[in-house]
């Protein structure tokens, strides 16, 4: 696979350390002839492990990356291949071991793997509440001179281990293609059609078959453009009822009231209810105009309605216009500003009014004493 020439930089490496894994993603800077399908040696948290790489990627700048420690030797794939030869049985051992305790009787043990150099050896089993092995992890550790460690996976894990066939009559999804396992639930089964049957939804491992969740998206966009059960909708056979929905046909079964049961493909069916509310909107007068003609989007007073409105009003009707009531307003709001407080040019000016006018009617009085004195 021809990889584009960028800078090795701003790339990382996938690593998968089994033949169906996960990929981890590692830094391959310090060796960057590195080529998709060469063996690596590389830390992680149960030690140094082999794998093999998949392929490049950019990196994710959340996640902190390790380094590749150096690429694998002829002498590391010859290690490899002897210790996983020594694999069964160092799990007849465990087995043996884990009869002689009765807490360990319902435990299934599964595999073991061997490092690449035989260092460290994990025994997988699975039970079905949470399981302390501490006292079996110690009597192994003395027939081994690897260091032990004990790992309890799920049943679908088991599955994946074990291989074989699943109902369908080919091999295991997860056993074949599937890295990781997806959420399921019932409602998987529900959108599909498919029987609720355990026999028919289980498989192998006891859990929800993995395949319920591949064309789960596909059925639920399929069955959102046909019609609902019991809703009546047109056919060219005529008005009736859907009974039920066909997805991969893309259409309805269709209970037509004089011929019966019929498969009515999505693009023939009519939609009766959408047709009978877009008629009676048609029929209806316009709520936002009135009853009369309209041509809807135009402002007020450039509707049609309102020119046949004001046509065939009468001048007697009409109503005082705005400028004489604004007029008129703002003559009551002058004589309301003249009976209310004088401003402070108004007030010096009627002060002095009030003096002149006492200062007249007091030498008025004094003259008016005067003339009284002289005649007398």
């Amino acid at each position: 696979m021809a990889i584009p020439a960028i800078e090795n930089s701003e790339l990382v490496a996938g690593v998968r350390f089994q033949k169906i894994g996960k990929l981890y993603h590692f830094d391959y800077s310090g060796y960057p002839d590195l080529k998709q399908g060469d063996y690596v040696i590389v830390d992680t948290r149960r030690g140094r492990q082999m794998g093999q790489v998949m392929g490049f990627t950019e990196p994710d700048a959340h996640r902190d990356r390790r380094r590749i420690l150096r690429p694998a030797t002829p002498r590391d794939l010859v290690l490899r291949q002897h210790w996983e030869s020594q694999q069964d049985e160092a799990l007849e051992v465990c087995r043996e071991a884990a009869d002689s305790l009765r807490r360990l009787s319902e435990v299934k043990f599964v595999a073991a793997q061997y490092n690449y150099d035989g260092s460290a050896i994990t025994f997988l089993f699975s039970a079905e509440q949470k399981i302390d092995t501490a006292v079996l992890q110690k009597r192994l550790q003395r027939k081994f001179a690897a260091r032990v460690d004990m790992r309890q996976i799920g049943p679908r894990d088991v599955a994946k281990l074990l291989g074989g066939f699943g109902a369908c009559g080919i091999t295991r999804c997860c056993s074949t293609f599937l890295t990781d396992f997806s959420p399921i639930s019932i409602k998987m089964a529900k959108a599909q059609g498919i029987s609720l049957n355990p026999s028919e939804i289980t498989g192998m491992c006891g859990r929800l078959r993995c395949c319920l969740v591949f064309e789960y998206e596909q059925y639920v966009e399929a069955r959102k453009q046909l019609p609902r059960r019991n809703k009546r909708v047109g056919t060219p056979h005529g008005e009736g009822r859907v009974l039920d929905q066909l997805p991969l046909k893309d259409a309805v079964l269709v209970d037509v009231d004089d011929a019966g049961r019929k498969v009515v493909e999505r693009e023939d069916i009519i939609p009766l209810e959408e047709f009978r509310k877009l008629a009676e909107k048609a029929g209806a007068p316009c709520e936002k105009h009135g009853d009369g003609s309209c041509e809807c989007g135009l402002p007020p007073g450039q509707r049609q309605a309102d020119r046949v409105n004001t046509e065939q009003a009468t001048p007697g009707e009409t109503k005082e216009s705005p400028p004489a009531a604004e007029k008129a307003g703002s003559r009551r709001g002058g004589s309301r500003r003249s009976r209310g407080k004088p401003k402070e040019g108004q007030e010096h000016s009627s002060r002095r009014r009030r003096g002149r006018r006492r200062g007249g009617r007091r030498a008025g009085r004094k003259t008016d004493s005067g003339a009284d004195q002289t005649k007398s």
